[in-house]
């Protein structure tokens, strides 16, 4: 083998190597079901371990949570009946300097973090837009909310710039202070919030312990029903996945004998998956539902 193709190999492997360990744009991290992935027209249901793209619409139903880790590190939580969307996003899994976002909050709560542990040493030029406001950020913490008569932009730390259309940008600097706009009129004002308030708020975006979540490096399954066949599962599978649950079939022998089982899986210990078992199993009226460790 010639220097040359010595070279050119070695370039090869590291291109390979490199695209095996990309950090992807925006991927789902944690669920608390149900939730749905909306692409080209296709729902289907949120699933832990998902690679988000642009143009993504995420849902999540009634008591639902959705954590999204997108390329830079940072963290996106939506709250229970929010509709979001993913767009313009470029530089995390490539790896330049600069990680550029449009994070558009269309229905619920929302909340957007850097976190510390995700070094990440480029810089961040994100747009978190609402129905008539837009705040741009380059490096915070700050939650949000579309609701029915207002927008809410509490920033909890760092910098934004939020505008209203229409309106003049106005600066926040001051943590712990809330940005609201009425829809019924008026002008937006700056204030500062009450660690009560502020707490509440939070909690729309947080999943709680024992509420069925599902997370990234799960190991626990929730078994919903067996059957002979695996045909005889797919009816279910649909009304899960319809529902906004990720189940799928495997295959089992024991004795000469196969058995097919519809399962969740990525419940990160026993009372999750048994918080999810009870859930589902009196929602879809089911039989005997199992879970175990994988």
């Amino acid at each position: 083998m010639t220097s040359a193709m010595k070279w050119t190999a070695a370039a090869l492997l590291l291109n390979v190597a490199a695209a095996a360990h990309a950090v992807p744009d925006a991927e789902v991290e944690s669920v608390q079901m149900p939730g749905w992935v909306v692409r080209a027209d296709q729902r289907s249901p949120l699933e832990v371990g998902s690679v988000l793209r642009n143009g993504d619409h995420i849902e999540t139903g009634p008591g639902s949570r959705a954590l999204l880790r997108l390329g830079d590190g940072s963290v996106v939580k939506l709250g229970e009946n929010a509709r979001f969307e993913i767009a313009d996003m470029q530089g995390g899994a490539t790896g330049r300097r600069v990680f550029k976002a449009t994070l558009s909050v269309l229905e619920g709560a929302f909340r957007f973090t850097t976190a510390a542990v995700y070094k990440f040493a480029g810089q961040r030029e994100v747009d978190v837009r609402f129905r008539t406001v837009t705040a741009g950020i380059r490096g915070t913490d700050l939650w949000g909310k579309s609701a029915v008569d207002r927008e809410i932009v509490c920033l909890i730390e760092g910098k934004i710039a939020v505008t209203r259309l229409g309106d003049a940008p106005v600066q926040m600097e001051q943590p712990q202070t809330v940005y609201q706009a009425i829809q019924s009129g008026g002008a937006p004002r700056v204030a500062a919030v009450e660690p009560a308030q502020l707490a509440k708020w939070a909690a729309e975006t947080e999943i709680s312990a024992g509420s069925g979540a599902a997370r990234k490096g799960g190991k626990w399954r929730v078994y919903l029903q067996q059957s002979s066949s695996g045909d005889e599962l797919a009816e279910l599978s649909s009304r899960l996945a319809e529902a906004g649950y990720p189940a799928r079939i495997t295959r089992l022998s024991a004795e000469g004998k196969r058995a097919y089982l519809i399962y969740i899986g990525s419940l990160s210990n026993r009372i999750e998956a048994r918080a999810l078992a009870d859930s589902l199993q009196a929602q879809f009226k089911l039989g005997a539902v199992s879970i175990s460790a994988e």
